[in-house]
């Protein structure tokens, strides 16, 4: 909708608001800055809302005065130049300071300096009483100015800057904060211009194809409607199994399921492809009938991996995001973790992608989207919930019955859902098809293979949302590619839609309402806490507050935290506020979660007590003052993310370990021995813990180092390395593999140190040079890498059981043993891997 001429129409009969831009920017070749001075319009929109009132040089005939500032209170300044002088009030906050640092910079000489620099503030014009003066010094002698205001006002009339910096004017944090106020305005009376509709044929569809191309027509499937669907929303799971396409994300099969699924969408409507995301074989389309196509807007797409380290894509889940009139929907396409066993981690799974898949908006002044930010989710995918507490043959004979009720009852999906473990507030329509999952390709029997899975319906569509019914539910025999059946199902969804003469007198109301605000309105909140403290912060383990902030004033407010002086970001890296900006209604109040965690990127300053858990936060209010927030804790010193060589000389856990000694550690170079005058240690012990327990208890386990783990089951790991207690592991196969994968990952300076990562790929096609390279790694450095080639191998022995190869195993461990200091791109990363092949057969070794 176009707001800016309902705006236009609205502040035809308003006076110019007496408020006033500067902009600070030198010109070449005269090398001094001007302040360009605009006035504009209290509610501007367009560019007639913008006028520039005059230009005043930065020269030897200018100076200004400023007024002391009091923390919280504006800032009062006096700006002369040759005779004349301006009275001006400047907001308190970064905005203001920072235009008059500049200033002063600009007027002290060194303006040269500053090759192009724009500096946008808002200030009010204001008469001064009562003034501290900080005075600049002041030349009487002319410099290179405009010598009179007739000169000034025609370099205002003939100045380049009117028109092109109007647009820039529009996007000031002041009309943010208008726009912020209109939209949630408009949000709260949405009911006033907009009637639902309904959307008869929503067509969602999901198939797991196991790696196959397509050898069949999908039109059983895909036309299996009456009437053409309104809009196809089809989802892959296991496109490609093929390494490559594991590892590098690269596969013909996008092409070719792409191609078959536009040949089969019904005949009798034309349809217009929107958006295709993949993440390695999961894959989403979203089709639109044509007449349709014009109503779709705010399109986005995003993946999340969940699988081995939380960043393999063989499991996640890849979204599209829009909106339709004025609904906003979104479609998650998603394949969580295998096994029958392992329904927790689906559970881990979901729960991972809800919080880690964001969507960025188009409006960069507002907080990212998550899944459960829209008014309509459909989830559909291969969510691998089995069926359990049956046998196969129990299974099969319910099956045979067609007594799906009964069957139903021992699905996990189900059973989770009813304990709210997963899927809280979506809708699964009645299941009365056989389950979908597993059959002997080509056919439809069920698995004859020596594992003889049971069946299960692994194969899911789900949705959340209001106004939303569904026709039907079904899965479609006739399909024999893949050892899963494709399953569909046919929604009718309320959509709103907007009325344009209502939402116009809506929009208009709204504006004249907020134009009747009072300028002098100081924005205003209360925090119900200032002060926040996080008890026995870990590795990798998220801690969180909330920070309650209330709109006590006058008028809705903007806010946002901000950097302090001399620093890049609002926080210290291992904290976040989520939201860390946006925009409070007058009475009401918003929670900032404020997290805590601490990753392989934080963890080495924190180990070693070169950072502490501290941090002050600045929260600014637009026009208002800022606030003080303190953060404190402690965090508890782990393995993860500790060196190699500090570990050696470490033979207690970490947390017996005196804070002096480990920042004595961290100081000594990997050459140097320990004051403690006892040996070193071969290899860290914590290393040696998990790849003992692995070669005892996993040699032959299935997927090993390709299925993750489960988080509860890394954090008991990371406790029993860092405290010692208990003496042995605790968790699964997979849990002990992610966590040596983890701690690898962790290390603030690799098994293969930055400084020979270079010779590394120029050996990389020499086994004996690759042999040289390492020879050349400091001693526990060499150990370590010595050791995990060793337990490798003798995993590679049992491939048979354990289904790994060098390709696999080449390519996991390449990455964590040879870093790069810098960005690795492709041919780098194929290199690393021929690099450390040569070490896993027993030949190259």
């Amino acid at each position: 909708m176009d707001q800016s001429v309902a705006i236009h129409e609205t502040l035809e009969r308003e006076e110019n608001c007496k408020i006033v831009s500067f902009v600070l920017e030198s010109i070449c070749p005269l090398m001094y800055c001007r302040i360009f001075i605009y006035t504009h319009r209290r509610m501007a929109i367009t560019a007639d809302d913008v006028s520039l009132e005059d230009i005043v040089p930065i020269s030897l005939d200018f100076a200004f005065v400023c007024v002391l500032p009091i923390v919280g209170h504006d800032v009062r300044i006096r700006v002369s130049y040759q005779e004349e002088e301006l009275e001006l009030r400047l907001p308190f906050g970064s905005h203001s300071r920072l235009f008059l640092s500049e200033v002063n910079r600009a007027w002290s000489g060194r303006s040269a300096q500053l090759s192009l620099y724009k500096i946008w503030t808002k200030i009010l014009l204001k008469p001064m009483q009562n003034s501290f003066n900080l005075h600049l010094p002041l030349n009487s002698s002319r410099g290179q100015g405009i010598s009179s205001r007739e000169e000034r006002g025609d370099l205002v009339r003939s100045s380049s800057h009117r028109p092109s910096n109007k647009a820039q004017i529009l996007a000031m944090p002041q009309f943010g904060l208008r726009d912020n106020l209109i939209r949630c305005e408009l949000l709260k009376n949405e009911d006033l211009y907009t009637y639902l509709e309904e959307f008869r044929y929503f067509f969602l569809g999901t198939y797991n194809v196991n790696g196959q191309t397509p050898k069949e027509s999908l039109c059983p499937w895909l036309r299996c409607t009456h009437n053409p669907p309104d809009m196809y929303c089809v989802g892959f799971q296991e496109l490609d199994l093929s390494k490559e396409a594991f590892f590098f994300n690269d596969t013909p099969r996008e092409l070719e399921w792409t191609k078959a699924v536009s040949e089969a969408l019904h005949p009798d409507a034309k349809y217009a492809l929107v958006k295709l995301i993949r993440l390695v074989g999961i894959m989403l389309t979203f089709y639109v009938k044509k007449e349709h196509a014009e109503f779709i807007s705010d399109v986005e797409a995003e993946s999340v991996g969940t699988g081995i380290m939380g960043r393999m894509g063989n499991k996640g889940a890849v979204a599209i995001r829009f909106r339709f009139h004025n609904s906003d929907i979104c479609v998650v396409n998603s394949h969580l973790a295998a096994h029958i066993e392992e329904f927790e981690r689906r559970n881990q799974d979901f729960k991972d992608i809800c919080s880690r898949l964001q969507f960025r908006q188009f409006d960069p002044t507002q907080p990212q989207l998550t899944i459960m930010k829209h008014d309509v989710i459909l989830w559909i995918g291969d969510l691998n919930y089995r069926i359990s507490d049956l046998d196969v043959d129990n299974v099969k004979e319910l099956i045979s019955k067609k007594d799906f009720e009964t069957l139903y009852n021992y699905d996990q999906l189900k059973r989770q859902i009813d304990e709210e473990a997963v899927f809280v507030g979506f809708v699964e329509g009645e299941i009365d098809f056989q389950p979908t999952y597993k059959y002997d390709t080509g056919s439809d029997k069920w698995d004859t293979s020596e594992k003889c899975r049971v069946p299960a319906w692994c194969d899911r569509i789900l949705w959340r949302g209001k106004n939303i019914k569904q026709q039907h539910y079904q899965s479609h025999m006739a399909l024999k590619t893949s050892d899963h059946k494709p399953v569909s199902s046919l929604l009718v969804t309320g959509v709103k839609r907007v009325n344009s003469e209502a939402y116009k007198k809506t929009f208009e109301e709204i504006v004249r309402n907020i134009d009747k605000m009072e300028n002098e309105c100081i924005p205003s909140v209360t925090l119900a806490k200032q002060e926040f403290h996080f008890r026995d912060v870990k590795y990798m383990q998220h801690q969180a507050e909330t920070l309650n902030i209330f709109n006590d004033g006058q008028v809705p407010c903007q806010f946002e935290f901000i950097q302090k002086p001399n620093e890049l970001t609002y926080c210290k890296p291992w904290l976040t506020a989520n939201p860390h900006k946006g925009f409070i209604a007058q009475d009401g109040s918003v929670d900032i979660e404020l997290e805590v965690f601490v990753n392989r990127s934080t963890a080495s300053d924190l180990n070693s007590g070169k950072d502490q858990i501290e941090d002050i936060l600045v929260l600014h209010l637009e026009h208002g003052k800022d606030y003080f927030i303190s953060m404190s804790g402690n965090y508890l010193p782990s393995c993860f993310g500790t060196s190699i060589h500090s570990l050696c000389h470490m033979r207690e856990p970490i947390q017996d370990m005196p804070p002096e000694t480990l920042r004595e550690l961290v100081k000594m170079s990997p050459t140097e021995n320990a004051a403690n005058p006892e040996k070193p240690l071969d290899i860290p012990k914590e290393l040696w813990m998990m790849v003992d327990h692995l070669f005892r208890n996993a040699i032959k386990q299935e997927d090993i180092f390709q299925q993750p783990g489960l988080k509860s089951e890394f954090a008991d790991i990371r406790d029993c390395l860092d405290t010692g207690i208990p003496d042995s592991l605790p968790g699964s196969n997979h849990s002990v593999a992610e966590a040596l994968l983890l701690f690898l990952d962790a290390l603030p300076e690799p098994v293969v140190p930055f400084s020979l990562y270079q010779q590394c790929l120029e050996s990389c096609s020499n086994a004996s040079q690759c042999e040289k390279v390492i020879s050349m790694l400091p001693q526990c450095h060499q150990n370590v890498f010595n050791y995990l080639s060793a337990f490798l191998r003798e995993l590679l022995k049992n491939s048979a059981s354990n289904r790994l190869d060098v390709n696999i195993l080449a390519t996991i461990f390449a990455s964590l043993l040879l870093k790069s200091p810098m960005k690795q791109d492709f041919s780098e990363k194929r290199k690393t891997q021929e690099f450390f092949q040569h070490f896993l057969t027993e030949a190259g070794h």
